[in-house]
């Protein structure tokens, strides 16, 4: 049997991450064993539809990659793929006049103000549980009624003795007492199914065979075996995912600040990492390798290997991620994404491209860039206690005799090319006899004013040309020599 999969979210405003990490297993699913992935639009709450929200989720879906197999634009005919067009084609009353005329439902005129009195306390909780009030109402009583036009939504009717199980391919199975299945609504007074009705009517006449979900409705699953069976239909595979929580082991919310993909890709992370994260929020393959392109996941992913504990957003794992994935990156293509970042950071005529390929190594994220890269534009101001460093044995006092001595050679250089100026710099160290660093240290210190610079002293100074370089050495100089009197 092919296996089918399906996204199906509302359009309620951007994806939120977990979301996105359930796209992304239904679509590891089907692929990795050469099935379909479909994506299906549950609109049936009207009250949280936020307009544009469908093209969020179809440009999400196409940047991380999960293309689906058949959808609102691809027909494959099992169509429509959007609920409200099928509430207009009348498919789930018709499922649910099935399920009355076969007494697995019922008619429920009750009005709000007589629900509101059936509730009961159940473990500090207060709830309400329908008495099947309705249920005992005559055929001459319903014709009544509907004749009159009294509102009325359309109930399952659960049996109250004996237990309902329900399996998940993770969680193994789940037993409920029935007398803990409400009878719950399955079309609301609008005529709109909800949720749960609208899903199992729908997965069943699409060929779903594998259900992925947040495990936070693994409680309301029994009433999806009652009715599959209420149908005579195959129950298929639930797949529950676990919990999403941030690093203080709090549901991941919007005040996290990264809840959503777009969340994310605003901060600067690449999709492509975005998505090799978000697997293993719940998920691990076998070893140690953490780096994975979305084909090779669809080659390894086994849902069996799913977890049931919360998995923690790890933030700056998400970074660390990110920079391996700029390290791996084509130069000319970090360069276009990276472009925005650098002229924000840089006015001033200087070599960008230079400047974009020492820092795709370096960074983490593209607004990096900015902080990484200033002080090309402009010298900071620093302190002169950044020219001290017990490793390389630079103090305020050597600093300034290297670089009074090294003003002169360098405004007689012409050559400003990295290798250029690094000979002329080895061979000053070579005459001192000193190390590197002793030298380079303060070079790079007095020609960017930073702790740490995405180059050395040279590449820098080849950035900035002889003029500005020199201004900027005769500047550490100026400073130096105020410092040490």
């Amino acid at each position: 049997m092919k296996i089918r999969t399906r996204y199906a979210p509302s359009p309620t405003g951007r994806m939120h991450v977990g979301n996105l990490r359930t796209a992304l297993y239904a679509y590891l699913i089907a692929k990795h064993e050469g099935g379909d992935f479909l994506l299906r639009i549950e609109d049936t709450d009207q009250e949280r539809y936020v307009e544009g929200a469908v093209d969020i989720i179809n440009r999400t879906l196409r940047d991380t990659g999960l293309v689906p197999d058949e959808g609102p634009d691809q027909d494959k005919g099992y169509g429509p793929y959007v609920q409200s067009e099928r509430v207009k084609a009348g498919i789930y009353k018709k499922y649910a006049q099935e399920l009355i005329d076969k007494g697995e439902a019922y008619r429920c005129f009750c009005s709000k103000e007589r629900l509101a009195t059936l509730t009961q306390e159940i473990e500090g909780k207060t709830i309400s549980v329908y008495d099947k009030h309705c249920l005992s109402l005559t055929p001459e009583e319903i014709r009544e009624k509907l004749d009159a036009g009294v509102p009325y939504v359309i109930r399952q009717n659960n049996p109250q003795t004996g237990t309902t199980t329900f399996h998940d391919e993770l969680y193994g199975d789940v037993t409920v007492d029935n007398k803990e299945l409400d009878d719950m609504i399955l079309i609301k007074s609008d005529g709109y199914p909800t949720y749960n009705f609208a899903n199992v009517v729908d997965d069943h006449l699409m060929g779903i065979t594998h259900v992925v979900r947040g495990n936070e409705y693994i409680s309301s699953s029994p009433k999806y075996n009652r009715l599959y069976e209420a149908f005579g239909w195959e129950v298929p595979k639930y797949i529950h995912c676990p919990l999403i929580t941030d690093e203080n082991h709090q549901k991941l919310s919007k005040r996290s600040g990264h809840s959503s993909y777009e969340d994310l890709i605003e901060q600067g992370f690449l999709p492509e990492a975005v998505v090799n994260f978000i697997a293993l929020l719940g998920w691990s393959p076998e070893g140690e390798r953490e780096i994975f392109r979305l084909p090779e996941l669809v080659e390894i992913f086994d849902y069996h290997r799913m977890g049931k504990s919360a998995a923690v957003f790890d933030y700056q794992k998400l970074r660390w991620m990110n920079g391996e994935y700029f390290k791996a990156m084509d130069p000319d293509t970090f360069y276009g994404m990276a472009l925005p970042y650098l002229k924000e950071a840089i006015t001033k005529d200087l070599d960008l491209r230079k400047i974009s390929e020492m820092v795709r190594t370096r960074i983490e994220i593209f607004p990096d860039i900015k902080e990484m890269v200033g002080f090309f534009d402009t010298l900071p101001e620093y302190d002169t206690a950044m020219y001290r460093h017990k490793k390389m044995k630079t103090t305020e006092q050597s600093s300034l005799e290297v670089l009074q001595e090294l003003l002169p050679v360098l405004e007689e250089t012409e050559d400003y090319s990295n290798d250029a100026l690094f000979a002329v710099l080895k061979d000053y160290v070579a005459q001192k006899g000193v190390k590197n660093g002793y030298v380079m240290w303060p070079v790079r210190t007095a020609v960017s004013g930073k702790q740490t610079t995405p180059a050395g002293a040279t590449e820098i100074m080849e950035i900035l040309g002889k003029e500005e370089s020199l201004s900027r050495i005769r500047h550490g100089i100026s400073m130096l020599r105020e410092a040490v009197n």
